[in-house]
């Protein structure tokens, strides 16, 4: 293999627009030197982004100027929480240009919780659906139970491989034949996946609503190197991890819900900070109003602030820029991998996901094959990767049923698994039930401040699994 810097000359060649992001290698070396200084490659961007120094650096400094308490009160320390929660609201609208009479932020533990908000208190009910891509995560999977507790509808719209994306006419027929009845119906999808790195069509929100369609949109793996503009587009819910954008804080998301889509909304109980008056002895509460309702305890006061630097530090770079340059290490990636292969003509590595970069992020799926054609596996391959300072991530990547259909896992095949193992279900034990066949992938994300070094450093990694 020729050298990093003969390779990377050749990649600028090809990759004319990559010189426009050098203010990134710019960035990296002032603000992330840990990486390079640790002998760090880190290309888990979908698992989780990096920190700047100066994001931390910035929160440390406010903290220390302040004197903060919990908001739920008039006392200077609680009025001081207030303004800086308030202000990192207005800060989220705006950076998802975002209309506070339309929009409203509720701060979350991650995109998890916000999900969990929304099942459980979506007007799910007998005649009513919830109606989802194969390629989601297992927290927006997680709500079919909502759904199925109160008698409504799930449908699954598979993915197809190799693309793994929804065919356009299946996606149109299900938001037809699902459209009877005047119960509520929920239709939830990600606009990235998380699995395979396709993006699915935003289109699909408008489309969704002119069949009555409430929509959900799982924005986590699409925000930290893409526009969502909620001018252009009007999903009821968005949810998202900040820690997924810019690294820290973790322990904050947020559910960014329309404010006519949370009148729907039905809370199953109230907690301290969600409510404006309970009573023990009247047997009775009044919720707060609006996404006030929504907030459980007291909010992360003392970490939510630091949302607004990281979202500022997105903007100085330019979220254009961080995808411009994700795009083009991840198509020379592509291209380069898709054609490792064994001395006997055997393909390396089969791609779960598109091979162009069209409509797709910086997340790339695959598996190792021998000589032979039999997988590696992917357990082999992560700790190889460690032991060389790299971080990638193995497994199905809680997204079950993308990883299904990349692996030709069906349902005759996965049922009975289930049936023996009950409750009591191990990974092991469905590995063990699913052999010969994988039951997950290596999966490698560019994001914030990867380089060509990083992208070189993996086809390297690849290439010494040639036989």
């Amino acid at each position: 293999m020729i050298t990093l810097a003969e390779a990377e000359q050749q990649f600028e060649a090809a990759s004319p627009s990559f010189r426009l992001t050098r203010s990134i290698d710019e960035l990296r070396a002032r603000e992330f030197s840990r990486l390079d200084s640790g002998g760090n490659v880190y290309l888990d961007f979908t698992g989780g982004s990096l920190y700047a120094e100066s994001q931390v650096r910035q929160h440390a400094d406010l903290l220390r100027r302040q004197v903060l308490g919990n908001p739920h009160s008039k006392s200077p320390a609680s009025a001081c929480a207030t303004e800086l929660l308030e202000r990192a609201r207005a800060r989220v609208l705006r950076f998802f240009n975002a209309s506070p009479s339309e929009y409203q932020v509720i701060f979350t533990a991650n995109a998890t919780h916000a999900l969990k908000l929304v099942g459980e208190s979506y007007p799910f009910a007998a005649g009513g659906a919830f109606l989802l891509t194969f390629d989601n995560h297992n927290s927006v999977n997680g709500i079919r139970e909502y759904a199925r507790a109160h008698g409504a509808r799930i449908v699954y719209v598979p993915v197809v491989p190799p693309e793994m994306r929804c065919p356009d006419g299946r996606i149109a027929t299900a938001f037809a034949d699902h459209s009877d009845g005047g119960e509520a119906r929920l239709f939830a999808y990600p606009a990235q996946s998380n699995f395979s790195g396709v993006q699915h069509p935003l289109e699909w929100i408008d489309r969704a609503h002119a069949h009555g369609w409430d929509v959900l949109v799982d924005a986590a793996s699409f925000a930290p190197t893409n526009v969502l503009d909620l001018t252009r587009w009007h999903p009821d819910f968005v949810t998202l991890s900040f820690y997924k954008m810019f690294g820290y804080p973790t322990g904050v998301g947020a559910l960014i819900a329309r404010i006519d889509a949370l009148r729907k909304l039905h809370r199953p109980w109230f907690a301290g900070g969600t409510i404006t008056v309970a009573s023990v002895s009247a047997d009775r509460y009044v919720l707060a109003p609006g996404g006030a309702a929504f907030e459980d305890g007291t909010v992360d006061y003392a970490n939510i602030p630091a949302v607004e630097i990281g979202l500022d530090l997105l903007e100085d770079v330019g979220l254009g820029v961080i995808h411009d340059r994700v795009m083009c290490l991840t198509s020379w990636l592509l291209d380069r991998l898709s054609a490792l292969k064994h001395s006997n003509g055997q393909p390396l590595l089969t791609i779960y996901g598109p091979r162009s970069i069209e409509d797709r992020g910086g997340t790339i799926a695959m598996n190792f094959h021998d000589p032979a054609g039999m997988v590696i596996d992917h357990d082999e391959i992560e700790v190889r990767a460690a032991s060389q300072g790299m971080s990638l991530r193995t497994g199905c990547f809680c997204n079950p049923g993308a990883g299904e259909v990349a692996l030709g896992l069906s349902s005759e095949e996965l049922s009975p698994c289930f049936g023996r193992a009950d409750h009591h279900m191990t990974y092991d034990g469905f590995r063990h039930c699913v052999a010969p066949k994988s039951s997950g992938a290596v999966r490698i994300s560019l994001g914030l401040v990867s380089n060509f070094a990083d992208a070189h450093a993996f086809l390297r990694f690849a290439s010494a699994f040639l036989e």
